[in-house]
Parts: structure tokens; sequence; C-alpha cells
């Protein structure tokens, strides 16, 4: 039997929820399809919020051949194929569903095709297209970023589901409460849809009243059903990053276990403990950050099943490892004040002075070098004039970090309150 979200699938623009912003009457891609010519494009959002659907509305309404590739299933070979097939079709467009997933070389293949217009590329991605495709091919293309489902959206797909089965299966279906819906959904339309058709299932009653219980009820039976992917993606990361941050190596590892066995892709999990290693240790232990660049580098050559346990010592040391957010902020704040400030110039005596005129006009005249200075330090002024004094690092409270805070107010104690 089809599945219900595939059955609800829209399959023209006007019949496509949210994304307003982007399909809209008078919206940038709207107006693109409509004028009959669309760049290649990265669709970035998260799962279940219509971009697979968004890709087949377009072909359908330019009346294009349509290629569908996974990255998950899919390789050079397949890629190779179709671009040899779009060469006796007319405008063929190519769907490449978590696009993150190809490798620089798989990647690489699309190159020709889309930079000859033999194909019109339309790649889909849950993750940054800035870190997961390489730059060649993202210059090629336009970064089209799809929104979660709000309350709106999740209420509008409920009801147009509601409506359906009334009148496909004649059936009475009273919603009472969404609340729990919603939150199980997490803005995900097909989780939704498939939680609303796990409960019509679990009953041959005609009428069906819809209530928070109930769907709890339902769902807690029929986990391993409604969450066919396995483990909850977005909650099981979410979950292991606060163990770590927390500083549970035990929670750390469940949660990953939770991961591994549910198939996880062991690179996303190795990619967020780099992050983690420099947003929450920094350099109150920057040993972490190189074990966790150990770790990602590793985990590439090696891949599953041995990879885990190198994961599993990445992530006990990473949550055992003193916690400091101080250089986060740091580079944080700079980025606020640099947005409000601008482009402010650069000082004289710091700014390079290859040429003679540059000498003339004062370029790098002044400057203190420090390594001629006892200790390798004297002090002098690195910021522009209007940001004078202006403290942008608050080293975190840790044995290693103390002593950094010591130095720099040995250093700088008066000029930036160390």
């Amino acid at each position: 039997m089809t599945p219900l979200a595939e059955q609800l699938r829209p399959t023209s623009l006007d019949n496509y929820i949210g994304q307003t912003h982007l399909v809209g009457k008078g919206a940038i891609l709207r107006n693109a399809i409509e004028s009959g010519k669309i760049p290649s494009m990265i669709l970035w959002g998260p799962p279940g919020i219509g971009k697979t659907t968004l890709a087949s509305i377009i072909s359908k309404t330019l009346n294009r051949p349509f290629h569908v590739l996974s990255a998950i299933s899919s390789g050079v070979k397949d890629v190779r194929a179709v671009i040899d097939a779009a060469e006796n079709e007319d405008n063929a467009i190519l769907f490449i569903d978590e696009i993150h997933r190809f490798n620089k070389s798989q990647q690489d293949s699309l190159l020709g095709a889309v930079e000859k217009g033999t194909i019109t590329l339309i790649g889909a991605t849950t993750e940054n297209p800035s870190f997961e495709v390489i730059s060649a091919l993202l210059s090629r293309c336009q970064v089209y970023i799809l929104k979660e489902f709000g309350v709106e959206e999740l209420t509008q797909l409920l009801n147009t589901a509601v409506d359906f089965i009334k009148q496909s299966q004649n059936r009475t279906l009273e919603v009472k409460e969404t609340e729990a819906l919603f939150r199980l959904s997490g803005g995900d339309a097909r989780k939704l849809l498939n939680a609303l058709e796990l409960i019509i299932n679990s009953t041959g009653e005609p009428t069906i009243v819809i209530d928070n219980a109930h769907v709890l009820n339902v769902i807690q039976k029929n986990l391993a059903i409604y969450d066919k992917k396995g483990e909850m993606h977005y909650d099981i990361i979410s979950a292991f990053i606060k163990s770590m941050r927390g500083s549970d190596p035990n929670a750390a590892v469940y949660w990953l276990a939770r991961m591994i066995e549910g198939g996880e892709d062991p690179l996303f999990i190795a990619r967020r403990m780099l992050i983690f290693a420099s947003e929450d240790i920094g350099n109150s232990n920057p040993n972490a950050l190189l074990l966790a660049n150990a770790c990602f580098d590793a985990v590439n050559k090696i891949g599953y099943p041995e990879c885990r346990i190198i994961l599993s010592q990445t992530a006990v040391y990473l949550a055992s490892s003193v916690k400091s957010n101080s250089t986060y902020m740091a580079i944080d704040n700079a980025l606020a004040t640099v947005k409000q400030t601008g482009d402010l110039a650069v000082p004289l005596h710091i700014r390079n002075a290859p040429t003679k005129l540059m000498k003339e006009l004062g370029y790098h005249k002044g400057y203190k070098y420090a390594h001629d200075y006892t200790g390798n330090f004297v002090e002098q002024e690195f910021l522009p004039d209007q940001l004078q004094g202006t403290r942008f690092y608050d080293p975190g409270d840790n044995p290693r970090e103390r002593e950094t805070r010591k130095l720099l107010a040995e250093r700088w104690g008066k000029k930036y309150g160390y």
C-alpha cells in the first residue's frame, strides 16, 4: 500500500505547502520556474520539508526529463549514466538526494555536465553546503534555504490529510488535540503523516478521535515503524553533544551507540565532535581539537565497523575534558563588533609596506618588532583607534586558561582589564 505521505505529495506549486519565501506568488524561485529558466541549485533545509517534492514539481511544471539519484546508493558510474542519457534529451534535470554524502570525486563528475548545461542539477541536503559541497560545484549552483515547518504549515498539512482520509476511506476523524502530533513530527511533514497513518491503521473503528494521549500511546508502541530512518537523527545528535558538554562520558557513549546502531554516517559524528572540541573545550585543553581532527581523518580512512572504536575513544576524551567556550564567545563578540562598526582602518604602523611609496606614506612606521624586546613582548596598539581597549577574549575559569589570564594581565591588564 502506498504510504500516506506519498499519496499526499503535491504535484504543483499551488498545492505545495510552505516555503512561500521561495515559491509564493512573486518569490524568486517561483519567478524562475515560471520563466522556464532555472539555475542549477542546492536545496538546503531540514528533513521532511519538501525538497524532493519541490524538485519533482519543477520538472513537471517545465515538462523536462527528470532523473533521480540518491547519494547513499549511487556512485560516479550512475552519475555518468545519467549524463550520457541527458546528452540525447532536452534540458534534463538531475535530482540528487543527500548530495552532501557524495565525496569529492563523485561531485567532480558532475562539473562538466553542469557547466555545459547538459543537465540542470538540483541537489538536496540537510547539511551546510558551504562545508559539504565542493567549491567548484557550489559556484555553479544557486543555494536556496528551505525553512522548517511551523504550526501553520503543519496544521495545513494535517487538515489536508484528514480530508483525504475521510474521502478515501470513508472514516470519521475528529482532531481534538495536535500538540503531541506536532511535537513528534519536529517540523518534519513525513513524520507527521507517518504518525497519523499509524494511528489510523491501529484501529478498524469507523470513527477515530485524535488527542495527545492517544497519539503518544500509539507511537510509543510503534516507534520503530514511525521513525523508519532509526534513532531520530537530530534528537540523538543533540543528546550526544549535550552529554559531552555536560562532561558525562557514560551518556555520551550511550548516545554514540544509538547512532552507530541506527546506521548514522560516521563522518557526521566525527565532524560534530571536531566542532565540539573547539566550541566547548577550546584552549582549556587544546589537545582535544588535535584528537578530534585525528579522529575525523581516521574515520574517513577506515569506516565501519572498526571506526566505532575511534569514535568512542574521542567521545570519552571530549566528555571527560575540562570545558571552556571562551574562544567561541570571543569570535562571536568580535563578529558582532565588526557588523556594528564596519571596515575600520588598519593602524598605519601595523600595515605592510612593500613599496617605497607606502613607506613614504607612513605605512609600517613606528612598528615595534616583539622579538627585539625582553620576553619577546612590547606594548603597542593593534586595534583600530575606535576600538582601543575593547576586550573580546575573556579566558575561562580552568587551570590552563587561568595561566593565560595571568599572562595577559601582566601584559595587558591596564589596557584590557584582565
